[in-house]
C-alpha cells in the first residue's frame, strides 16, 4: 500500500489530486499493469473522477452538494459536520483507475478529486496496486 497526504485549503472542496496518484505510483509500482484503488479512509471525504480540464466542473460540483445537503438541516449528530457524512456516503470513498505499465490510463478529460467535506485538514490517501493477472483471457 502507499499513502499519500493532501492539505484541503477550505471545508468544501474538490482538490485534483491526479499527479499526486501518478507520482505516487511512477516512485512505487513503475511496471504497474492492472489497476489502482484509491481510498480515503475518512467518514467526511470521499474520492472521485470527473471533468479536470475546466475548474469549474468541481466547484459546480461542491455547490451542488452543498445545496442538496445544506449544513444547517437539524441533523442529530452533535459534531456539526453531518452533512459533511452525507456527502461522503454519496461520493463514496474509493475509486479504481486502470494502470498500463505504471500510467494511469483515465480518460481524456478525467482527472481523480478528493472531496472535501469538513477541512481544511490534512488527507491521507491509500492507494493499493491491483496488478493484472497474466495469461488471462478476455472470452466468455
Amino acid at each position: 500500500m502507499i499513502e499519500i497526504s493532501i492539505a484541503t485549503p477550505a471545508r468544501e472542496v474538490l482538490v485534483d489530486i491526479t499527479q499526486k496518484v501518478q507520482s505516487a505510483v511512477t516512485a512505487s509500482a513503475p511496471a504497474l499493469t492492472g489497476m489502482i484503488s484509491v481510498f480515503v479512509p475518512h467518514t467526511t471525504a470521499g474520492v472521485t473522477i470527473n471533468e479536470g480540464a475546466d475548474p469549474s466542473v468541481a466547484e459546480d460540483i461542491a455547490e451542488t452538494l452543498a445545496r442538496l445537503v445544506p449544513a444547517d438541516a437539524g441533523y442529530r449528530h452533535a459534531e456539526g459536520n453531518s452533512d459533511a457524512h452525507v456527502k461522503t456516503s454519496l461520493v463514496g470513498n474509493q475509486v479504481a483507475v486502470p494502470v498500463e505499465q505504471g500510467r494511469l490510463r483515465l480518460g481524456t478529460w478525467q482527472s481523480i478529486y478528493l472531496a472535501e467535506f469538513d477541512g481544511p485538514r490534512t488527507r491521507r490517501i491509500w492507494l493499493i496496486p491491483i496488478p493484472s493477472i497474466a495469461g488471462t483471457s478476455n472470452q466468455a
